[in-house]
């Protein structure tokens, strides 16, 4: 009789061990999955952080490169104002120039018979005296 009740004593602390070991594993398993989950909080708060710190520098950039293209353009707009006004004056001065030119080919064609340029003359002398 010893002998089964050292047997039940034995198979009754094995089972006592048994749910200690359970109610052990149960613990460390609640405890792992509440560090796992802690773990995926942490982690998608640092996926958060970043996607949020890559939009900023996205959009910081963006801004950037507006601004930059903006003020390219205003100082390509300034240089084309200067360079069109510079063909203006150029054209202006060749006009100019080919107008005299002409004027003294004309003046040269009609004074140079000696009549034409006596009558000329003539004319200027009538003018200034009738003043």
């Amino acid at each position: 009789m010893t002998a089964i009740k050292n047997r039940e004593e034995s198979i009754e602390k094995a089972l006592k061990a048994a749910d200690a070991a359970k109610a052990e594993m149960d613990a460390i398993k609640s405890s792992a999955e509440k560090e796992a989950k802690k773990a995926r909080e942490e982690r998608d708060a640092i996926l958060k952080e970043a996607r949020d710190l890559k939009d900023q520098i996205v959009g910081e950039a963006k801004s950037k490169a507006t601004t930059e293209a903006d003020r390219i353009v205003a100082a390509a707009r300034e240089t084309i104002k200067n360079e069109k006004l510079a063909a203006i004056s150029e054209l202006k001065n060749q006009v100019a120039t080919l107008s005299i030119e002409i004027a003294e080919k004309m003046l040269k064609s009609e004074l140079s018979a000696e009549n034409k340029q006596n009558t000329v003359i003539n004319n200027l002398v009538n003018e200034i005296n009738l003043n």
